[in-house]
C-alpha cells in the first residue's frame, strides 16, 4: 500500500489524502500555493504509543477487540435455535422466522456510520461504554419478550438491540487508531479484532442453543446482557483517559444527512428482505426500494454541498472505493454462506442447534490461524494482495459449501468451507480497516472504522435478501435441498465478483505503485 500524504491546509480547504505515489507529484503545486510542503508522515495519527502498562494494555485491547466477539455472538444466539424461539410465539412463517436475523443486522449497518461520527464529537471512549450498556439493556428486553409471547416485539427489540453494536465497532476501531501509530502493533491490534468473529458466532450460537435445547432461550438473552453491563464497567476502568479527550473544536452533527442516509438504507435494506416474503411485483415493496433509493440520491447530494458532512466524500479516493466494494461482495456472500449452511445441516441433515455449534467450533481455530497469517501479510505485501487472497478464500468456501450433497461425512466437504471461510474474513477486515484509518485523519477515525463496518453488516443483511430472491423464484423450489442449494448460487456470483475485483486491484496498483509495503 502507499504511503499517505495529510498535507496541512488551510481550514477552509478539504484534506487532501494522497491515493498513490505520482499523486505527490501532481498536488504539489497546490501545496506550494497554500503556502505548505507534501509530508510521507501522517500529522493526524498519533506519533508514539500512549503509555500504557503492560497488563492495562491487554485488558484496553481485549475490552475493545471483545466487541467484535459480542456483534457476532448476538447474531448466533438467534441464528442456531431460531426454530426453538419461534415455537414461543405461535405460529410464525419463514419469512417472519428470517426477521429475527435480518432486524438486527439491519441496525447493525444502518447505525453504524452515525455512530462513528457521535463518537468523533462526544468522545470514543464514552460512546464505546454507552454501547454496551445499550447493548445489554436490550438484549434483557429481548429476552423478556417471551413473556408477552409477541413476534413482533421480540423483532423490535432484536432491532434496537442491534443498535448498541453500531456503537461499539466503530468506535473501538477508532480507539485502536488513536491509541497507535501505523506500524506492526496496530496492524496486530486490528488483525485480532478480526479474529474474534468466528469465535463469536460460535461462542453465541453455542450458548444460545444450550440454553434453547436444555433449559429456556431467553436465559441467553439475560445471560448476554449481564456480559454487556459487566464489559460496560470493565472499559470505562481500563481505557485511558487520554482516549476520552473530546476534540477542541467540535465538528457540528449532520442531522439531514443522518435522516437520508438511515431512511435510505433502512428502506432499501426492507425491500430486499420483503421481496422474496411478499413478491417482487407487490406495489408496496418496489416503491419502498425507489423511495429508499432516492433518499440515498439525496443523501449523496447533501454530503456533496454540506459544511460538516456526516461522509466527507471528498476525502474517498479510488483505493478506498476498490476496497469498500471489496468488503461488500466478500462479507455478502459470507452472510449467504453462514445463514444457509446453518440451515442446510438443520434441514437436510437433521442436526440440532447445539450440534450445529459444535461444527462451527474449527472456525475459531482457523480464525486465530488467519489473524496471525494476516499480520505478517499486511507488513510484507501490499495491501491490495491481502484483499485478492481474501475474495479468493470467501470464493472457494462458497463453492465448496454449495456442491455437497445432502447426505456425506462431516469431514469432507462441511469441514473443509468452515475451516477455510475465516481466512476471507480475517483478511479481509483488518486489511481493509488499516487503510481506511490510514487515509482519515484523526478527528475522522470513527467514521473510518465506520464505513468498514457499515459495508459489512449492511451487506450480509442485503445479501440475505437477494439469496432470499433466488430461493424463491428458482426453478424446483419446492425441494429444502434445491432450495439451499439455488440460494448458495448467489453466494458463489458475489464472491467470483470479488475475485475479479480484488485481481483488477491488484494489478492497477501493481502498475502505479509497484510492490509497496506498510511501514512496519
Amino acid at each position: 500500500m502507499a504511503e499517505v500524504t495529510a498535507s496541512y491546509r488551510p481550514p477552509e480547504r478539504p484534506r487532501y489524502l494522497a491515493d498513490n505515489a505520482h499523486d505527490y507529484e501532481r498536488y504539489d503545486s497546490y501545496n506550494q500555493l497554500a503556502g505548505t510542503r507534501p509530508s510521507h508522515t501522517e500529522p493526524h495519527m498519533p506519533s508514539k504509543l500512549i503509555e500504557m502498562s503492560t497488563a492495562r494494555e491487554v485488558l484496553f485491547v481485549g475490552v475493545c477487540a471483545v466487541s467484535h466477539l459480542m456483534t457476532q455472538a448476538a447474531l448466533g444466539q438467534a441464528l442456531a435455535p431460531v426454530d426453538i424461539i419461534a415455537q414461543d410465539f405461535g405460529k410464525v412463517t419463514p419469512g417472519e422466522i428470517s426477521w429475527f436475523i435480518a432486524a438486527y443486522s439491519l441496525t447493525v449497518g444502518t447505525f453504524i456510520m452515525i455512530s462513528g461520527r457521535l463518537g468523533d464529537i462526544f468522545g470514543h471512549k464514552r460512546v464505546f461504554a454507552f454501547g454496551y450498556a445499550w447493548l445489554g439493556m436490550w438484549s434483557c428486553f429481548a429476552g423478556f419478550s417471551a413473556y408477552p409471547g409477541r413476534q413482533v416485539f421480540f423483532d423490535i427489540c432484536r432491532a434496537i438491540q442491534g443498535i448498541g453494536p453500531a456503537l461499539l465497532m466503530p468506535n473501538a476501531l477508532a480507539l485502536f487508531g488513536r491509541a497507535y501509530p501505523l506500524g506492526i502493533r496496530k496492524n496486530i491490534v486490528f488483525s485480532i479484532f478480526g479474529a474474534l468473529a468466528p469465535a463469536g458466532f460460535v461462542v453465541g450460537s453455542t450458548f444460545g442453543s444450550l440454553f434453547a435445547q436444555l433449559a429456556w432461550w431467553p436465559w441467553a438473552f439475560w445471560s448476554y446482557g449481564l456480559t454487556s453491563f459487566g464489559l460496560c464497567a470493565i472499559s470505562l476502568l481500563v481505557i485511558p483517559r487520554a482516549l476520552s479527550e473530546m476534540p477542541s473544536v467540535k465538528p457540528k452533527f449532520d442531522w439531514t444527512g443522518s435522516i437520508l442516509v438511515i431512511a435510505g438504507l433502512v428502506l432499501v435494506n426492507v425491500a430486499f428482505n420483503n421481496g422474496p416474503l411478499y413478491g417482487w411485483d407487490v406495489p408496496h415493496v418496489y416503491f419502498v426500494l425507489i423511495m429508499g433509493l432516492m433518499c440515498l440520491g439525496a443523501f449523496v447530494w447533501v454530503e456533496l454541498r454540506a459544511t460538516n458532512p456526516l461522509l466527507p466524500i471528498h476525502a474517498l479516493n479510488s483505493t478506498v472505493g476498490y476496497v469498500l466494494a471489496l468488503v461488500g461482495v466478500g462479507w455478502g456472500a459470507f452472510g449467504i454462506w453462514i445463514f444457509y449452511s446453518v440451515r442446510f445441516l438443520e434441514y437436510n441433515r437433521g442436526a440440532t442447534p447445539l450440534s450445529v455449534s459444535a461444527q462451527f467450533a474449527p472456525a475459531v481455530i482457523a480464525g486465530l490461524i488467519a489473524a496471525g497469517v494476516t499480520g505478517f501479510l499486511l507488513t510484507h505485501t501490499p495491501v491490495s494482495f491481502v484483499m485478492m487472497i481474501s475474495m479468493v478464500a470467501f470464493c472457494i468456501g462458497s463453492i465448496v459449501a454449495c456442491f455437497q450433497p445432502a447426505q456425506q461425512i462431516y469431514w469432507a466437504q462441511t469441514f473443509v468451507s468452515i475451516v477455510i471461510m475465516p481466512f476471507g474474513m480475517d483478511m479481509s477486515f483488518p486489511a481493509a480497516t488499516v487503510i481506511l484509518s490510514n487515509h482519515m485523519p484523526r478527528e475522522h477515525q470513527g467514521l473510518a472504522a465506520s464505513l468498514v463496518n457499515t459495508v459489512v453488516n449492511y451487506s450480509i443483511s442485503i445479501s440475505l435478501g437477494i439469496a432470499g430472491t433466488v430461493e424463491v423464484y428458482a426453478p424446483y423450489n419446492d425441494d429444502l435441498f434445491v432450495q439451499n442449494r439455488n440460494a448458495c448460487y448467489s453466494a458463489i456470483g458475489l464472491a467470483g465478483l470479488g475475485v475479479i475485483l480484488g485481481l483488477m486491484f491488484f494489478i492497477r496498483s501493481m502498475i502505479r505503485d509497484g510492490w509497496v509495503l506498510m511501514e512496519h
